[in-house]
């Protein structure tokens, strides 16, 4: 398993900002097998929104003392979870809306099977489009 592309996916999809396509599109140039590098980046990926996830199942307290910036990007995802409901999990993978998404899915105690099933096929459909795109 590549730990480095693991890692980046799992940062890249918490609330820190990170790259892991980039090092994915790398990984594949260098001759990486794509099967275990989408999977892996894939993992890694969803193991972050998991954790973002119970950042708002259990840090409900916590999110409620958020800075505006992130009140912003919280009002949108829950504007796409109401408007959408569940399946808008599956563009987790989005930048900006895609974190907060994940937060509002643990806040409203969305259940972690749908939650996993959703999320995991949103992200491995981008990194499997990716990879064939080169």
């Amino acid at each position: 398993m590549d730990w480095t592309l693991f890692g980046s996916a799992l940062l890249s999809s918490t609330l820190f900002p990170g790259g892991s396509e980039a090092l994915l599109l790398y990984r594949l140039h260098q001759g990486a097998d794509p099967l275990a590098s989408v999977l892996t980046a894939t993992a890694g990926n969803v193991l972050g929104s998991l954790i973002t996830y119970g950042m708002g199942r259990f840090g409900r307290k916590a999110v409620q003392r958020r800075s505006e910036k992130t009140d912003q990007h919280i009002a949108r995802a829950e504007r796409w979870f109401n408007r959408f409901g569940r399946p808008s999990l599956l563009l987790a993978w989005l930048p900006v809306v895609g974190d907060p998404l994940c937060l509002v899915a643990g806040m409203l105690r969305v259940s972690v099977t749908s939650f996993l099933i959703l999320v995991t096929l949103g992200k491995l459909a981008r990194y499997a489009a990716l990879t064939g795109f080169i």
